[in-house]
Protein backbone atom coordinates (compact mmCIF):
# COMPACT_ATOMS: atom_id res chain seq x y z
CA UNK A 1 0.00 0.00 0.00
CA UNK A 2 1.34 3.38 -1.01
CA UNK A 3 0.00 6.51 0.77
CA UNK A 4 1.38 8.76 -1.99
CA UNK A 5 -0.84 7.03 -4.54
CA UNK A 6 -3.88 7.48 -2.30
CA UNK A 7 -2.99 11.17 -1.91
CA UNK A 8 -2.98 11.45 -5.72
CA UNK A 9 -6.47 9.92 -5.79
CA UNK A 10 -7.62 12.47 -3.19
CA UNK A 11 -6.27 15.33 -5.33
CA UNK A 12 -8.20 13.96 -8.30
CA UNK A 13 -11.41 13.83 -6.24
CA UNK A 14 -11.15 17.60 -5.83
CA UNK A 15 -11.61 17.92 -9.62
CA UNK A 16 -14.94 16.12 -9.28
CA UNK A 17 -15.92 18.42 -6.44
CA UNK A 18 -15.26 21.49 -8.61
CA UNK A 19 -17.53 19.99 -11.29
CA UNK A 20 -20.33 19.41 -8.74
CA UNK A 21 -19.84 15.67 -9.11
CA UNK A 22 -19.56 13.20 -6.22
CA UNK A 23 -15.90 13.72 -5.25
CA UNK A 24 -14.20 10.45 -6.10
CA UNK A 25 -10.71 10.11 -7.52
CA UNK A 26 -8.80 7.03 -8.62
CA UNK A 27 -5.31 6.05 -9.74
CA UNK A 28 -4.00 2.77 -11.10
CA UNK A 29 -0.37 1.87 -10.59
CA UNK A 30 1.68 -0.87 -12.23
CA UNK A 31 3.82 -3.35 -10.30
CA UNK A 32 6.57 -0.71 -9.95
CA UNK A 33 4.00 1.72 -8.46
CA UNK A 34 4.12 4.00 -11.49
CA UNK A 35 0.76 5.62 -12.27
CA UNK A 36 -0.54 4.30 -15.59
CA UNK A 37 -4.12 5.54 -15.34
CA UNK A 38 -6.23 7.98 -13.38
CA UNK A 39 -9.73 9.32 -13.29
CA UNK A 40 -12.33 11.20 -11.33
CA UNK A 41 -16.11 11.12 -11.34
CA UNK A 42 -17.42 12.91 -14.41
CA UNK A 43 -20.80 11.32 -15.14
CA UNK A 44 -22.66 14.63 -15.33
CA UNK A 45 -19.94 16.43 -17.28
CA UNK A 46 -19.72 13.59 -19.83
CA UNK A 47 -23.43 12.70 -19.87
CA UNK A 48 -22.27 9.16 -19.16
CA UNK A 49 -23.57 7.20 -16.16
CA UNK A 50 -20.52 4.90 -16.38
CA UNK A 51 -17.99 7.74 -16.04
CA UNK A 52 -17.02 6.78 -12.49
CA UNK A 53 -13.46 7.46 -11.38
CA UNK A 54 -12.52 3.78 -11.48
CA UNK A 55 -13.90 3.23 -14.98
CA UNK A 56 -12.10 6.31 -16.30
CA UNK A 57 -8.82 5.15 -14.72
CA UNK A 58 -9.22 1.61 -16.09
CA UNK A 59 -9.87 2.96 -19.60
CA UNK A 60 -6.76 5.14 -19.47
CA UNK A 61 -4.55 2.41 -18.00
CA UNK A 62 -5.66 -0.12 -20.62
CA UNK A 63 -5.06 2.39 -23.39
CA UNK A 64 -1.60 3.25 -22.02
CA UNK A 65 -0.65 -0.43 -21.64
CA UNK A 66 -2.30 -1.34 -24.97
CA UNK A 67 -4.16 -4.22 -23.36
CA UNK A 68 -7.51 -5.06 -21.79
CA UNK A 69 -5.93 -6.78 -18.76
CA UNK A 70 -4.22 -4.95 -15.90
CA UNK A 71 -2.73 -7.96 -14.14
CA UNK A 72 -0.17 -6.94 -11.52
CA UNK A 73 -1.65 -3.46 -11.13
CA UNK A 74 -3.18 -1.87 -8.03
CA UNK A 75 -6.10 0.54 -7.85
CA UNK A 76 -6.40 3.38 -5.33
CA UNK A 77 -9.77 5.10 -4.98
CA UNK A 78 -11.23 7.50 -2.43
CA UNK A 79 -14.56 5.66 -2.05
CA UNK A 80 -15.30 1.95 -1.86
CA UNK A 81 -16.19 0.83 -5.40
CA UNK A 82 -19.82 0.31 -6.39
CA UNK A 83 -20.99 -2.95 -7.96
CA UNK A 84 -20.43 -1.67 -11.52
CA UNK A 85 -16.88 -0.61 -10.76
CA UNK A 86 -16.16 -3.76 -8.79
CA UNK A 87 -17.16 -5.80 -11.85
CA UNK A 88 -14.93 -3.68 -14.12
CA UNK A 89 -12.03 -4.10 -11.69
CA UNK A 90 -12.58 -7.86 -11.72
CA UNK A 91 -12.79 -8.06 -15.52
CA UNK A 92 -9.64 -5.93 -15.93
CA UNK A 93 -7.64 -8.33 -13.75
CA UNK A 94 -6.71 -5.89 -11.00
CA UNK A 95 -6.26 -7.92 -7.82
CA UNK A 96 -5.48 -5.25 -5.20
CA UNK A 97 -7.83 -2.39 -4.44
CA UNK A 98 -7.16 0.26 -1.80
CA UNK A 99 -9.95 2.64 -0.89
CA UNK A 100 -10.55 5.47 1.55
CA UNK A 101 -14.15 5.94 2.67
CA UNK A 102 -16.57 3.07 3.07
CA UNK A 103 -19.76 3.29 1.03
CA UNK A 104 -22.74 3.27 3.33
CA UNK A 105 -25.01 2.61 0.37
CA UNK A 106 -23.66 -0.91 -0.15
CA UNK A 107 -25.96 -3.64 1.13
CA UNK A 108 -23.27 -5.35 3.18
CA UNK A 109 -21.80 -2.22 4.75
CA UNK A 110 -21.48 -3.62 8.27
CA UNK A 111 -19.88 -6.82 7.01
CA UNK A 112 -17.46 -4.98 4.76
CA UNK A 113 -16.29 -2.33 7.22
CA UNK A 114 -13.09 -4.16 7.99
CA UNK A 115 -9.52 -3.29 7.13
CA UNK A 116 -9.74 -5.66 4.18
CA UNK A 117 -12.17 -8.09 2.59
CA UNK A 118 -12.29 -10.33 -0.43
CA UNK A 119 -14.21 -9.13 -3.43
CA UNK A 120 -15.07 -11.17 -6.51
CA UNK A 121 -12.85 -14.20 -7.06
CA UNK A 122 -10.39 -13.44 -4.25
CA UNK A 123 -9.57 -9.85 -5.20
CA UNK A 124 -8.36 -8.08 -2.07
CA UNK A 125 -9.99 -4.85 -0.98
CA UNK A 126 -8.17 -2.80 1.67
CA UNK A 127 -10.36 -0.09 3.18
CA UNK A 128 -10.08 2.88 5.49
CA UNK A 129 -6.96 4.42 3.95
CA UNK A 130 -7.05 8.18 4.66
CA UNK A 131 -10.67 7.45 5.57
CA UNK A 132 -11.40 10.67 7.48
CA UNK A 133 -10.06 12.90 4.70
CA UNK A 134 -12.05 11.01 2.06
CA UNK A 135 -15.22 11.10 4.18
CA UNK A 136 -14.85 14.86 4.75
CA UNK A 137 -14.83 15.51 1.00
CA UNK A 138 -18.00 13.48 0.57
CA UNK A 139 -19.72 15.20 3.50
CA UNK A 140 -18.74 18.61 2.10
CA UNK A 141 -20.23 17.72 -1.27
CA UNK A 142 -23.53 16.40 0.11
CA UNK A 143 -23.84 19.39 2.43
CA UNK A 144 -23.44 21.74 -0.59
CA UNK A 145 -26.19 20.09 -2.60
CA UNK A 146 -28.76 20.05 0.23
Amino acid sequence: MNKKLMNNAIKLSLKSLKLNEVPVGCVIADAKEKIIGFGYNSSIENNDPTAHAEIMAIRMACKNKKTHKLTGCSLYVTLEPCKMCEAAIYISGIKKVYFGAYSQSLETFEFKKKKFHKGLDGHLYHGGINEKECEQLLKKFFKQIR
